[in-house]
């Protein structure tokens, strides 16, 4: 239940001091390549003023920087360029997954491209469950399942072809990355006070410092 414990490990070999960030407060970055420490990534309709708003403050508190995006607002059908960057520049991610967070394109985009890069570069993922069942994300289930199913019914309405045919290209990372993302070890989050005390519980342990 401890997410720290394993971004610790990752940090273990070298030594830096973490400060905060976000989109709007950038700060230096670590001894290493990295600009971030951990990338947020989160359905802000389900958990931007509950528990990502108090995992966001632990981190902060704890000198790791983090990157969350004060604006949420999405436009177009691609991440923003700032969106990319930041996981690209970012040593871990934590994955907020919520009962609307498949509704959200841009949550699924950041979704792959953070497993593309765990597989390339070692990123650390780390999944959340709130309010939903491992299970049910990785077999597009319940909530999930209904989102997919209106992204399906966005795409069967695309009367381009090419634009059909990246659409379907995006189902099926989409499609893929939940169901491994829900294969990795995860916490499960049940109710804003278990989420008050999990939050504690990262910084319990092994400090992110050397």
């Amino acid at each position: 239940m401890v997410v720290l414990s394993e971004l610790s490990e990752a940090s273990s070999s070298s030594s830096s001091t973490f400060g905060h960030s976000s989109p709007a407060h950038a700060h230096s970055s670590s001894s290493d390549d990295h600009k971030y420490d951990v990338f947020l990534s989160f359905r802000g309709l389900d958990t931007r003023h509950n528990f990502t708003e108090h995992l966001h403050k632990a981190l902060i508190d704890a000198n790791i920087k983090t990157f969350l995006d004060d604006e949420e607002i999405e436009t177009g059908e691609d991440l923003k360029p700032e969106l990319e960057n930041a996981i690209k520049a970012s040593r871990a991610s934590i994955i907020v997954l919520s009962k609307n967070y498949a509704t959200s394109t841009w949550c699924l985009n950041e979704l792959v491209l953070t497993l593309e890069q765990r597989m390339t570069s070692n990123h650390i993922v780390i999944p959340i469950f709130y309010h939903v069942e491992p299970t049910h994300i990785r077999k597009q289930q319940s909530s999930s399942g209904v989102a997919m199913a209106k992204h399906r019914q966005t795409m069967e309405t695309l009367t381009d072809a090419n634009k059909k045919s990246q659409w379907a290209q995006k189902m099926d990372q989409w499609n893929n990355a939940l169901s491994e993302v829900a294969n990795l070890k995860g916490n499960d989050v049940n109710g804003r006070k278990k989420g008050k005390v999990l939050v504690q519980s990262f910084f319990s342990k092994k400090s992110w410092h050397n």
